[in-house]
Parts: structure tokens; C-alpha cells; sequence
């Protein structure tokens, strides 16, 4: 393969399209593609994006971490799976439907259940799953033939299994208590999915009349319509304003119900009166206060919040509507004393995001601490490692501060509850086992019981509602590799070697697999689902409900390593939102830079704790960084092309996997100093990747690579080795050819992790044996058996540096950079004298000298550029280098167009108005330019001294 099949440009859309097709069409990454036979696994799954889906940004950032991982791994020789999967997304995927729905004026209880379920399914096989095809196009190195969704048959069935274990392990129980409830959803939702904002309301203040006397007791509420449904009034037993209320009685307002005054020492007397409306069915602190004290429980509000019966004259009323018209009545009869403007928190849904109502209501829960104290040990011991550590210590507070899980939810898509409710005796019966049947195509239970155990009625309704999303998600790890059957794939896989995610979904997701694969996955190696279960129950009713330790904490744990990774945020710092218009859709900028320019920005930032600030000046600088790979590899099929015209000199000849290996080879018998150099360099850089992809420091993965490709080779080694590459010797130029083809070849297995799709195609068109398939099946590079043998980095970083400083004179003389010119140069060491003169050839064609004087003599300090360090002095003459009159006039003009620019931005500066309006960044990035511009201007006005 030659030139003419390398085009000028480089277009990642056509490379990127053609490659994301060919590895998903030949199934390239299933996990026995991989593996050289040493037993090793890395194993790790897709934290599932939602069906109803697409990606952003976040996604992009998350996907190029674990793709970068497993690539690695997989090069490593392990046997590896990204096992990917879509989530049903309960909540999400309903809404969605709906609101499709009732663009027909339809609802989804005119349907009835079944026949939802069924447009959701119709939904779900037309428009769901849009994010495995973009994550298909995006390269994501998945096992595509393991992919798993929550509601398929094989992983319903985990789900009720795991249910009944927990049910009948105690660990599962219902019953009536405050929850978060969306108006909006139609159903409870968990702590995590309310979203709390300060915002500025009222705080009302309320006489309620004290029954039989001529005073009132003043409350202030934030919630007026609530009122409705107050049983009591409460003070601080010590607070000496109250005492002689305490056990008298108050008239409530508007409904006229007699309501008792109590004293509970949870009262806070600083605020407002030191007096509060009890409400114990519409507030969380009050239903603890209405139980300690008897306090019946009224509801006011309907589900879709709006007034209830209970509410008396405001019946039917939408809840703030219902708020105008109890403040305007308590007006008109003289009992709203003042409003006074409050902050305070308002919590709202995390997926519509109505206001959410603290609601009483009968729901499913799981008790949390017994799962939560072994789930913190494995942490505390370290079988979990988490990284950042700052996370650790986040997830380990919760554990101990964790209160019981809500899981149940009020809808109709979802895993239903597999309990079965007795209409004549009230007894909750489980279903007999975890069967599940395919009905129209779809997993449902089908171990329903047939009479109740208790009283043998056979009126038995299933449970209505189905479990939280986060439920199903909990089992992932283990559900997904066939749980809880005893799989080949479980007993390979599991635990799995690491998650990663984003660390605003460690407690809804990492912490409760943790939980769940402690308690269930010690379960794996019994034979069958139902059979299981059965034995579960019967050891169940033989035993105490503690948790099951039948197995190691060490094999029960879901991951072994957990990966907590930053947010991308906006140029400005803030964070993304499609709402406030300041999200970015990765994939128009996948196609407008590439997808390897955009992974390859994403993890040079990724700096563990570090969020990201996304801006196109990187991702351009990546695309550079792609282009000068393109044209490198371009340009060495370019010239090859001109030897094998002048030399016969062929790829095979070159670039065969053979010689790529047995890399270096000498010339002259002996490997130079710069070939030395460069693979002593190629196995640095390659243990510095292994080293920081191992502890997640994507950045300097990143970085380390860049500094390799961009400056050792392309700037450096090629440049050097130019001349050997052209030369008549065909013995030395073959040796050339072999090394460059040998660096450029493990410089593309390096980087193929981060840049996959430039990789392939670069790689493809060397030489590869018939079996080979793909760079990312091949090995990744090992460091050569080339030590720093006499100093030789140090050595090369010398020659680098005398060469660096006659560039960097040059360009301050302005001199053309194609004309040759004299320099001098002067060492006290006669070391540093050789060295010199033994590359003197090499330093005067890199730097572009005419002669290059050696000597040990002090040089003339004017009459020139001068540049020292403590082991070499290089001098630059200006006569007959630069025109020493015109070079004097246009240092003049410049310093002059400097001095006005920078007495401009200091009067700007100095402009009060405009520090108090500009934005902070503005104002800095003026400072910034301000302080370069006077590093420029003394820069110039010392090299005018010099020249004059």
C-alpha cells in the first residue's frame, strides 16, 4: 500500500463511518475475541443509559473512559467484556409515551394497562435504543452480541428473584408513610430523584384562635393550603410564651375543626413565632411528630395535587390555586397577620420537574442498614477501591446516614410487583418463584398463587404497582451475566473488575449495587431460579432474617474498582443544561473535529476530581494533533515510495511484522545515539501509560503520548534520521526504514486506546500477517530491551537543547528560516565538547547553520545573541546575519504599537465602571493580555539595547 492510497487530507467522517461498521458488522469485540490463553479477565458494564435516550456530553466523556480501559486491557492479552445494555427507564419512557399519547387526546387509563404496555413495547422497537447506534458509530468497543435490557425475559426474572429473596429475607416490607410525591409523574419517588433549589417565597403568618379564650396563637407556614389537613399546633415545652397553651385547643381556621395544642421538644423556638401547624399526612417532620403523639393523619390532596374531600370548600381546587383563595379567606377574616419574604428549599422532580409534594402514602420499602453496614465494610477494607478518595469518604457517610429505600412506583411500565393481595383476609401472598412466560413477546410473572395461604380464598389481585428503575439497575453486574443461574459467563466475569460513572449517580447506582451484590450474588451457584427461591423460602421460615453469608465478601462484591469521573462543563465554568441552553451535542462536534479529536480533548482533561471545561480551541488543538499523525505516517509512505523508485527498497522489506519486532537494527554496526534515544524513549512513554491508565490518570495517558508522537518522533526523530532515509547506502537506509516503521507501529498501538479510528486505518496499511484483524486485538507495545545506557536521554536532551537555542535565536533575529547561518559555541567540558562535535553534522543541518565554531573560549557578550545555561554558551553574530539599521527601525516601530496597546488596556483597567460591569473572566483575561504585552514590550527594548 502507497501513497496514492493515503489521501492529502485527513477526513475522519469517512474513516470513522467505515471502521465504527466494519468492527460491529464482524462482531470484532465479543470477549472471546480476546484473551492470549493466560486465564486474566477484565470485565466491566455499560452503566445503561436510558432507552428513551441520546448521547451528550456527559455520555461521550464516560464512554471514551471505559473504552480507553478496555482497549488497553484487551491489548494486554485479557479476556475482556464491556458488556453494554439499555435501561427501561420507568418514569422517563412512561412520560415520553404519554405525552405521544395525548398529542391524539388520548390517555393511558382510556387504553387500560395491557394495551399501554403494548404501545410502550411499539415505542420502544421504533424509536428506543438511539443511543446504542450512536454509540455504535462512536467506536465503543462493546460486546454488541451480550447486550442486555432491564425488562428482557432472562433479566425480568432476576429482577423477581431478587424481590422474593429480599421479601422473604425481611428486607422488603410495605407500608404507610411520607414519600415524595410528583403530581406531574403520578407516582412516589425516591430522595435522590428530588432535586432541591433555594428559592424566594412567602412565609405567612397565621392566627389561629385559642377555643374559649380571647387570644390567638400566631403559626407561619410556607405551605398555606396545607393547613386544611393540620391536626395539632405545637410549641417547645420550655418556651415560657406558651406554657399556659400547652393541652388547650385552637379553632382552625376556614374548616373550624378544634385542633389541640401540644409540646414536643423538636420544636425550634428561633423561628418565626416558635409556634408550627402540625400536618402530619402533608410534611415528613411532622408525620414523626403526629406519631409520637397520636395525631390523626388528613389528607388534603389528591394525586394530581389537586384539593380533596377532606379540604372541605376548596375541594377540586389545583394546590396553588387553592393557596390564592385560603390566604384571600384568611384576609377577609382578619387571621393573616403579616407575609414576610422567606428562602427556603423547594424540592422538585428530577425528571419533569414539577414541585414535589410530601405525601402520606402506602407504599413498598426495602430496609436499608442491614444492607448498607456490610456495603461500607468492603469499602473501609478496601475490596472496593474508589477512587477519588474524596468520594470514598462521601459514600462511606452515606452508608451510615442511610435511611429505607422507597422501591416501589405508581406506574405501568416497569417490573410489576410480584405480590398478590387476598380480597378477603388483606394477606399479601409472593409469588411462588421468579418463572416468567413470553406474553405477546414480553416477560410477565407466571408464578401467581392460586388461593390464599391464610384464609384459601382465591380472590387474588396482583400488586398494581411496579419497582423503582434503580431496582433492576441494582442487579446489573450480576443479572446481566445470567444470575441467578450459574452461568459460564458469571462464573468468568463476576465480580466484575471495575465501574466507572459519573459521581452524580454514586448513590442512586454504585452504592445500591454494592448493597444488592453483597446480599444476592453469594447466591450464584444455585441451579435455577425457582429452585432457589424455593430454598430460600424454606431456610427463610427456619431461620431469622438476617442476611445470607454463605460466600466471601470478596466474591460477592459487584466490582472490584470503582471510578468516580468529573462533569464537562461549559466554557464559562457552568454546568450543562439542555434547559438553559447551554448543552452540547457531542456528536456535531464529532462531526465537525472527529470523534478521535473529541476523545482525545475529553481525556487529556479527565484529571481525576477535575471537572472538565469544554472549548472548541482544544478540540481544534486535538485535531491538530490528529492531522500531524496523518501527514507523518503520509509522509514516510511518501518517501518510501522515492526509495523504492531509487533503491527497490519495498514495505514488505521494511515494514513486515517481523522486522517491526526485532526492532532496533544498527547501522555501521552499531545502533546510533539516536535510535538508541528513541526507543529508550518509546519504552519510557509506554511504561507511563501503563502506569497512569492503571490509576485513571487519563490526562497524562493523554499527554505522555502527545509529547511522544508530536515531539519525539515527528519533530524530532524523524527530522534526524531524514538523511539515512535517502541515502545510496541501501544497507542504512533499510535499517532506517525498519526502525521508523518499528516506532511508528508501537507509537499507533500507544495511542490506539485514546484515538482508535486513526490508528486502524494507519495500521492497516502496514504490512500485517493474514490472520491479523484489528490493531485493537493486536498486543500492546512492551518496553525494548534499550536502557539509558550511558546517559543517553540526557545526552539527546543536550543536543536538543544547543539545537532549540539556535531556533529560538533565529526567530527572535527574524531570520528567514531557510537561510543558513554561522553560530558559535562554547563548553568548559571537553565531555560536552565531543559530544558536540560527534553530531556536529546532525546540529548544524536541525538548526541550519553555514559553520558552527566549537571552542572553550569565552564568547564576546554584544555584537550578538547570546544564550547560556551551566553547560554551554551559543553565540549569534548580527553583521551578516540580520540588516543591523532596519532591524533597529522596526524594533522602534513595534515597541511603539506595544507602549500605546499596553497604556490602553491600562486605562481600561483603570475605568471603574467597566470593572463593574464586565464580567469577572473578561476582566481577567484583560489582566493576562495586559501582563504579556509589557513581557513582549522589555523583551524588544532589550534587544534594541543590544543592537545599538
Amino acid at each position: 500500500m502507497m501513497l496514492r492510497e493515503i489521501p492529502k487530507a485527513y477526513e475522519p467522517q469517512e474513516i470513522e463511518g467505515r471502521w465504527a461498521k466494519a468492527w460491529f458488522d464482524e462482531k470484532l469485540f465479543r470477549a472471546e475475541n480476546s484473551g492470549d490463553g493466560s486465564g486474566r479477565t477484565f470485565s466491566i458494564a455499560l452503566p445503561p443509559p436510558n432507552v428513551t435516550g441520546s448521547i451528550h456530553i456527559g455520555h461521550m466523556l464516560e464512554h471514551t473512559q471505559i473504552d480507553m480501559l478496555v482497549r488497553w486491557h484487551r491489548m494486554r492479552g485479557e479476556r475482556t467484556l464491556w458488556l453494554p445494555g439499555m435501561d427501561h427507564a420507568g418514569i422517563a419512557t412512561q412520560f415520553v409515551v404519554e405525552r405521544t399519547l395525548a398529542r391524539d387526546g388520548i390517555k393511558r387509563q382510556d387504553l387500560g394497562r395491557e394495551e399501554f404496555e403494548r404501545r410502550v413495547w411499539k415505542w420502544k422497537a421504533e424509536s428506543g435504543g438511539v443511543i446504542k447506534q450512536q454509540m455504535i458509530r462512536l467506536g465503543a468497543s462493546c460486546d454488541w452480541t451480550r447486550e442486555r435490557f432491564t425488562l428482557e425475559p432472562a433479566l425480568y426474572r432476576a429482577v423477581v428473584e431478587a424481590f422474593l429473596r429480599l421479601y422473604r429475607d425481611g428486607l422488603i416490607y410495605r407500608g404507610r408513610y411520607m414519600v415524595n410525591w410528583c403530581p406531574r409523574c403520578l407516582t412516589a419517588i425516591s430522595d435522590l430523584e428530588v432535586v432541591h433549589n433555594e428559592r424566594t417565597g412567602n412565609l405567612w403568618y397565621i392566627r389561629y384562635p385559642v377555643a374559649g379564650a380571647k387570644e390567638h396563637l400566631v403559626v407561619a407556614t410556607t405551605r398555606p393550603e396545607t393547613m386544611l389537613g393540620d391536626t395539632a399546633v405545637a410549641v417547645h415545652p420550655d418556651d415560657e410564651r406558651y406554657q399556659h397553651l400547652i393541652g388547650k385547643k385552637v379553632l382552625l381556621p376556614l374548616v373550624h375543626r378544634e385542633i389541640p395544642i401540644i409540646a414536643d421538644t423538636s420544636v425550634d423556638r428561633e423561628f418565626a413565632t416558635g409556634a408550627v401547624k402540625i400536618t402530619p399526612a402533608h410534611d415528613p417532620n411532622d408525620f414523626e411528630m403526629g406519631k409520637r403523639h397520636n395525631l390523626p393523619q388528613i389528607d388534603v390532596m389528591t394525586d394530581d395535587a389537586h384539593m380533596s374531600e377532606a379540604a372541605g370548600p376548596y375541594i377540586g381546587l389545583e394546590r396553588f390555586v387553592a393557596r390564592a383563595r385560603v390566604i384571600a379567606d384568611l384576609e377577609k377574616l382578619d387571621l393573616l397577620e403579616k407575609i414576610a419574604e422567606h428562602t427556603h428549599s423547594v424540592g422538585t422532580c428530577d425528571r419533569c420537574k414539577a414541585i414535589v409534594e410530601p405525601r402520606l402514602s402506602t407504599q413498598w420499602f426495602m430496609k436499608m442498614k442491614p444492607l448498607a453496614e456490610p456495603a461500607a465494610k468492603v469499602v473501609i477494607d478496601g475490596l472496593i477501591e474508589v477512587v477519588p478518595d474524596n468520594q470514598r469518604t462521601i459514600l462511606l457517610g452515606w452508608f451510615e446516614n442511610i435511611r429505607d429505600w422507597c422501591i416501589s412506583r405508581q406506574l405501568w411500565w416497569g417490573h410489576r410487583i410480584p405480590i398478590w393481595h387476598c380480597a378477603d383476609c388483606e394477606e399479601m401472598v409472593p409469588a411462588l418463584d421468579s418463572r416468567v412466560e413470553i406474553v405477546e413477546g414480553h416477560a410477565r410473572t407466571t408464578s401467581m398463587p392460586t388461593k390464599c395461604p391464610k384464609c384459601g380464598s382465591a380472590k387474588l389481585r396482583q400488586d398494581k404497582d411496579v419497582l423503582d428503575t434503580w431496582f433492576s439497575s441494582g442487579l446489573w453486574p450480576f443479572s446481566t451475566l445470567g444470575w441467578p443461574d450459574d452461568t459460564e459467563d458469571l462464573r468468568t466475569y463476576y465480580p466484575t473488575s471495575l465501574l466507572i460513572s459519573g459521581y452524580d449517580i454514586l448513590f442512586f447506582w454504585d452504592a445500591r449495587m454494592i448493597m444488592m451484590g453483597l446480599q444476592l450474588s453469594e447466591h450464584r451457584f444455585e441451579k435455577g431460579g425457582s429452585d432457589a427461591t424455593t430454598a430460600s423460602a424454606q431456610k427463610a421460615e427456619k431461620s431469622s432474617a438476617a442476611p445470607h453469608n454463605a460466600r466471601s465478601p470478596a466474591s460477592t462484591i459487584p466490582f472490584r474498582r470503582l471510578y468516580l469521573h468529573s462533569l464537562v462543563r461549559t466554557a464559562e465554568g457552568a454546568k450543562m443544561s439542555k434547559t438553559k441552553g447551554t448543552g452540547v451535542d457531542p456528536l456535531e462536534l464529532t462531526q465537525k473535529f472527529g470523534t478521535d479529536a473529541l476523545r482525545y480533548m475529553l481525556a487529556s482533561m479527565a484529571a481525576p476530581g477535575t471537572d472538565i471545561i469544554l472549548s472548541e480551541d482544544r478540540i481544534l488543538g486535538a485535531r491538530a494533533f490528529a492531522n500531524k499523525i496523518w501527514n507523518a505516517a503520509r509522509f514516510l509512505f511518501m518517501n518510501l515510495e522515492k526509495a523504492e523508485a531509487s533503491a527497490g527498497i519495498t514495505l514488505e522489506e521494511v515494514a513486515a511484522p517481523g522486522y517491526r519486532l526485532a526492532a532496533p537494527f544498527p547501522k555501521n554496526g552499531d545502533i546510533s545515539l539516536v535510535n538508541r534515544w528513541i526507543f529508550y524513549r518509546l519504552g519510557e512513554v509506554t511504561r507511563q501509560i501503563n502506569d497512569a491508565l492503571e490509576h485513571f490518570r487519563f490526562h497524562e495517558a493523554a499527554q505522555a503520548i502527545y509529547q511522544f508522537f508530536w515531539g519525539d518522533f515527528c519533530d524530532w526523530y524523524i527530522e534526524w534520521i531524514k538523511p539515512d532515509l535517502v541515502v545510496t547506502d541501501r544497507e542504512i537506509a533499510i535499517s532506517a526504514w525498519r526502525n521508523i516503521f518499528a516506532v511508528l507501529d508501537d507509537a499507533l498501538h500507544l495511542l490506539h486506546p485514546i484515538m482508535p479510528f486513526l490508528t486502524e486505518e494507519l495500521w492497516h496499511r502496514l504490512p500485517q500477517p493474514v490472520h491479523a484483524r484489528s490493531i485493537a486485538l493486536e498486543k500492546f507495545p512492551e518496553p525494548r530491551e534499550i536502557t539509558n545506557q550511558h546517559g543517553v536521554a540526557e545526552v539527546v536532551s543536550l543536543l536538543q537543547e544547543i539545537i532549540t537555542a539556535v531556533r529560538n535565536a533565529r526567530a527572535e533575529m527574524k531570520v528567514d528560516p531557510r537561510h543558513q547561518i554561522a553560530a558559535e559555541f562554547s563548553s568548559p567540558s571537553e565531555i560536552v565538547r565531543d559530544l558536540v562535535r560527534n553530531n556536529e553534522t546532525a546540529i548544524m543541518r536541525l538548526a541550519t547553520l553555514s559553520s558552527f565554531d566549537i571552542s572553550d573560549k569565552k564568547l564576546a557578550q554584544v555584537g550578538g545573541v547570546l544564550r547560556s545555561n551551566a553547560q554551554f554558551d551559543l553565540r549569534i553574530a548580527y553583521d551578516g546575519t540580520v540588516d543591523k539599521q532596519a532591524e533597529i527601525a522596526r524594533l522602534r516601530k513595534e515597541i511603539d504599537r506595544l507602549a500605546k496597546d499596553i497604556e490602553s488596556k491600562k486605562v481600561r483597567l483603570g475605568d471603574e465602571t467597566f470593572l463593574s460591569k464586565a464580567p469577572a473572566k473578561i476582566v481577567e483575561d484583560l489582566k493576562t493580555t495586559l501582563a504579556g504585552r509589557e513581557i513582549e514590550h522589555q523583551k524588544l527594548l532589550d534587544r534594541l539595547n543590544q543592537l545599538a
